[in-house]
C-alpha cells in the first residue's frame, strides 16, 4: 500500500509539474518586484537606474512595488509629527547612494564638465491626496568630491513638484524664481551641508528639465561651487503621514556629449532688473531659461554692445558715466552656441555722484547677537510725487544672508539684495516713509550696506 501510493504521488507530481510549466511559459516576462526591506533596493531598465525603498526616517513598515519603469508604494503607515523629518524617500535614481551606482549615467560628473549642461531628466507621478501628507520631489546631489558612498557634503537641490498638509523644507524661505515653466519658492538650510529647495507654486505631478536650470540658481546664491560633482539625480517622495498609492509612473535621466546637434534655442531670461546703481556702476540680476540642452552663460548687452558673460544671474557693471541713461538687456547661450531673445530691458539712470540724493532716503538700523541679527529698514519719499510699486536694492558689505522677513518680498542673490513692495504698502506719498524688516544670520563683521536704490535710482542714507 504505501508503495502504490507512492506511485500514484510521484504521477500526481508529475503531472502538476507540467502543469506549473507550461503556465510559467505563457506567464508575464518579468514579474514586479516588491520591496520591504528598510534598505532595499533592485534595478531597473537595464540597470541604468535603482530604484530603493529607503525607509530611513521610520521603523514602521513601508513596502514599495517596482516596475520596469518606476514604483508604487503598496504599504505604509507613517505618523511623523509634520514639523519634523518625514519618515522614509523612497525613489528611484540614475549615479551613486551610498556605494549603490547605476550603469551608464556618467556620474560623479564635475559641474565644469562640458557635458553637464546636457544632463536632463524628466518623472511623472500619482500623487493622491488620499496618500496622506507628503511632498513628491526630486532630489539632486552634489559633493566637493567625487563621491560614490557614504554622505555628500556639498549641496543638496530639492525640487517639489506636490505636497500636502503643513510641511515644508529645511530652513527658511528667501526668494522666488521662475525655472523650468514654474515659479518657485527658494527655501535655504544648511544641515551640515547646504539644502536648497524649490517648493512649485503651482503644483504638479511631472516635469522635464535640465539639471543645470536649478544648480545655476543655487550657485547664484551662494549656495553651490562649480567645482564641485553633481553625483545622482533623484526622485520620489517623503511621506509623513501615510504614503500608500503615491507612485512614479516614469523617470528618465540622460546626458549628452557637450555640444553640438541642439537647434534649439534657450528661451528668454526673464524679469531683468537694476539694484545698487551708482554714479559708476549698478547690479543686474534676472530669472534663468533653460532648454533641452542647457544654459552655459548668459551674455549682458548695452544698448546693442556686448559689456560681459556671467555663468550665474546676476552681474555687476562698472565704468559707466554719472548722470547718465542706460539700457540694458540679458540673453542666453546654450552648450552648442545658441542665443535666446533678448530679455525685458532696463533702463538706470547713474547718479551725479556723492551719497545719492534722489527722491528717496532711507534709514538702515540693526539688532544683532553673535551669529544673527534683525534689520529695519526706513524708506522716505522725498519727491513731490507718490513712489508706485517699488523695488529697493541694495548690497550687503560681508556674508550677510537673509533668513526671513517682512512687509516686503525678498530675493538675494549672493550679496545683492531686492525688496519688492506688498499689496499693503505699494506706494508711498510725498514725505511720507513706510517700514520693512528681516531677519538674517552673518559671520564676523555685519557691517550696514553703504547704499541703496528705489527703482534702480540712487537714494541718499541716514
Amino acid at each position: 500500500m504505501k508503495r502504490h501510493a507512492l506511485r500514484v504521488l510521484t504521477a500526481v507530481i508529475a503531472a502538476l509539474g507540467s502543469v506549473l510549466l507550461s503556465v510559467a511559459i505563457a506567464g508575464p516576462s518579468r514579474a514586479d518586484t516588491v520591496i520591504c526591506e528598510k534598505y532595499g533596493s533592485t534595478t531597473i531598465n537595464g540597470g541604468r537606474y535603482v530604484v530603493i525603498n529607503n525607509n530611513w526616517g521610520d521603523d514602521t513598515r513601508q513596502c514599495i512595488n517596482v516596475t520596469n519603469t518606476g514604483f508604487t508604494i503598496t504599504e505604509a503607515s507613517h505618523n511623523k509629527p509634520q514639523n519634523g523629518a518625514p519618515g522614509s524617500y523612497p525613489a528611484v535614481y540614475a549615479g551613486c547612494h551610498y556605494a549603490n551606482c547605476s550603469s551608464g549615467s556618467s556620474l560623479p560628473m564635475r559641474v565644469t564638465d562640458s557635458r553637464f549642461s546636457t544632463v536632463r531628466t524628466s518623472v511623472s507621478m500619482s500623487v493622491p491626496s488620499s496618500a496622506g501628507v507628503f511632498d513628491a520631489a526630486y532630489d539632486i546631489w552634489f559633493d566637493p568630491t567625487s563621491r560614490t558612498d557614504g554622505q555628500n557634503t556639498g549641496a543638496e537641490i530639492m525640487v517639489w513638484l506636490a505636497h500636502t498638509g503643513n510641511v515644508q523644507p529645511v530652513g527658511n524661505r528667501v526668494g522666488t524664481v521662475n525655472l523650468a515653466g514654474g515659479t518657485w519658492d527658494v527655501w535655504f538650510g544648511n544641515i551640515g551641508w547646504n539644502v536648497v529647495s524649490y517648493v512649485r507654486t503651482s503644483q504638479t505631478s511631472s516635469i522635464d528639465f535640465n539639471v543645470a536650470t536649478f544648480w545655476n540658481d543655487t550657485v547664484s546664491r551662494g549656495y553651490g561651487q562649480n567645482s564641485w560633482y553633481l553625483t545622482s539625480v533623484q526622485a520620489g517622495f517623503e511621506p509623513w503621514v501615510g504614503g500608500r498609492g503615491l507612485a512614479v509612473n516614469n523617470f528618465s535621466y540622460s546626458v549628452g556629449t557637450g555640444g553640438g546637434g541642439d537647434t534649439s534655442a534657450p528661451t528668454a531670461p526673464s524679469n531683468l532688473r537694476a539694484s545698487n546703481v551708482t554714479s559708476s556702476s549698478v547690479t543686474l540680476a534676472w530669472n534663468g531659461s533653460s532648454d533641452n540642452v542647457g544654459v552655459t552663460a548668459y551674455d549682458i548687452y548695452r544698448g546693442s554692445t556686448p559689456v560681459g558673460s556671467v555663468g550665474g544671474t546676476s552681474y555687476t557693471l562698472s565704468g559707466l558715466s554719472a548722470s547718465t541713461t542706460y539700457s540694458f538687456t540679458v540673453r542666453a547661450r546654450d552648450a552648442a552656441g545658441n542665443m535666446s531673445q533678448p530679455s525685458n530691458a532696463v533702463s538706470v539712470t547713474t547718479s551725479g555722484g556723492g551719497n545719492g540724493g534722489g527722491s528717496c532716503r532711507v534709514g538702515y538700523s540693526v539688532s544683532q547677537w553673535s551669529d544673527g541679527f534683525t534689520a529695519t529698514i526706513t524708506i522716505t519719499n522725498t519727491g513731490s510725487s507718490a513712489l508706485n510699486n517699488w523695488t529697493l536694492g541694495w548690497t550687503f558689505p560681508g556674508n550677510q544672508r537673509i533668513t526671513s522677513g517682512w512687509s516686503a518680498t525678498y530675493n538675494q542673490s549672493g550679496s545683492s539684495v531686492t525688496a519688492t513692495n506688498m499689496s499693503y504698502n505699494g506706494s508711498i506719498a510725498p514725505g511720507a516713509n513706510t517700514s520693512i524688516g528681516f531677519q538674517g544670520t552673518y559671520s564676523g563683521s555685519n557691517a550696514a550696506p553703504s547704499s541703496f536704490t528705489l527703482n534702480g535710482a540712487a537714494c541718499s542714507v541716514g
